[in-house]
């Protein structure tokens, strides 16, 4: 008996941003979404997810991993990214991880990444935009971006909570784990509950 896939032939747009600690979480995301949901990933790397080499990993580990899983090939540009909108071949994106600076800017109609543009020419064809957020202000300064961002539409939040209440009482991280349900409620309009959950 075989398992059904929920997101066969559903062409997803995943956007990477720098918040580097989380990329292993994500990459094991990813993996599940394609071999066991049978998605269909298009990779949208900001400029620092392209070219920083860090602890972490460097910029080539990290584009040879998604290389390996089967992913198409990456978007890397501003320029690039702009023709999802007029093109509209996207079923959803997903920025994952979304790190503060990206969160900021796409409340505030900042648009000067390549995931950036890509949430903007999602937005014009009223498709889901899924927000996976992991920033250290999540509570501080972030905070009223992350309100002003869950009352806009066809945008949509993986479940987070906060991952260090006691050394980084302000850090809010997504739990990576719950995206493809989460995929699986956007694409159906509808926001996953709860969204708050201790991590």
């Amino acid at each position: 008996m075989t398992s059904v896939k929920r997101l066969q032939d559903k062409k997803i747009g995943f956007a990477l941003t720098g918040s580097f600690c989380t990329l292993g979480k994500v990459m094991l995301e990813i993996e599940k979404l394609i071999e066991t949901e049978g998605a269909e990933i298009y990779p949208i790397l900001s400029e620092n997810m392209r070219d920083l080499d860090t602890k972490f990993g460097d910029a080539a580990h990290w584009q040879a991993a998604l290389s390996h899983l089967g992913c198409q090939k990456p978007i890397t540009s501003i320029v690039e990214a702009e023709p999802i909108g007029p093109n509209n071949f996207l079923d959803l994106l997903i920025i994952a991880p979304c790190s503060g600076n990206s969160l900021a800017k796409l409340a505030n109609g900042i648009i000067d990444t390549p995931p950036l543009m890509a949430a903007k020419a999602q937005l014009r064809n009223c498709k889901p935009v899924i927000l996976a957020i992991s920033t250290n202000d999540g509570l501080g300064i972030n905070a009223k971006n992350i309100g002003m961002l869950l009352n806009m539409k066809n945008i949509y939040l993986v479940p987070f909570g906060q991952d260090s209440p006691y050394q980084k009482a302000n850090s809010l991280m997504s739990h990576m784990e719950l995206l493809a349900e989460t995929i699986v409620c956007a694409l159906n309009k509808e926001q996953i509950q709860p969204i708050l959950l201790q991590y």
